[in-house]
């Protein structure tokens, strides 16, 4: 194969570090206005920049993770308080998660979907930018973060839904690329 590119090796040898193997310290403010940068980057139709973010950090996780509890309470008022406590500690893997939300412009012709797939571009921006920058990172989600405790204590509009968890911190130790299939199993020609 061909020497590549920087970038083009960046994006093929990029990993997601799951929000249990990174550790203090998260981003600076430098680096977190970089990482921001390269998400506003992202291919976004008609410019509507659809997305919000909201860095949590510090005392604020230990908060997230009481409104992740009371989003598992809404979802299953049953819960038991080993479960509701296993919901909250789920906030406190990383030192810093920027929930990355859809903030839905209505468009006659950038539809939702479309807005939803440029949130996403931005999340990838985000996940290159971090690892560029030397810290481990991954997008989240699971069913709490679509709690209303979550969009409501996060100060979330009508408009506005999280679409997925950035958990970003320094890796605990270095981590294999997983093994990645063949492209061309998942292609097709048309017409043939």
């Amino acid at each position: 194969m061909p020497q590549q590119n920087a970038l083009l090796q960046a994006v093929l040898q990029r990993k997601s570090i799951h929000a249990k193997m990174v550790q203090e310290p998260g981003p600076t403010e430098a680096h977190l206005e970089l990482i921001l940068q390269a998400a506003m980057a992202a291919p976004d139709h008609k410019t509507l920049q659809p997305w919000h973010f909201v860095v949590i950090e510090g005392e604020g996780l230990a908060q997230f993770g009481q409104l992740l509890a009371q989003a598992h309470k809404e979802r299953e008022p049953d819960a038991s308080e080993k479960k509701l406590q296993k919901s909250a500690a789920k906030a406190l893997r990383a030192p810093m998660i920027i929930a990355v939300c859809l903030d839905y412009k209505e468009h006659p012709k950038v539809p939702r979907d479309e807005q939803v797939l440029t949130c996403g571009c931005a999340m990838q921006q985000m996940l290159l930018a971090a690892e560029a920058l030397g810290y481990g990172a991954s997008v989240l989600s699971g069913l709490n973060m679509y709690g209303k405790a979550v969009h409501q204590g996060l100060g979330l509009t009508a408009n506005q839904e999280i679409l997925g968890l950035f958990y970003i911190g320094t890796p605990q130790k270095e981590m294999p690329i997983k093994p990645r299939q063949e492209p061309w199993q998942y292609v097709r020609r048309w017409p043939k």
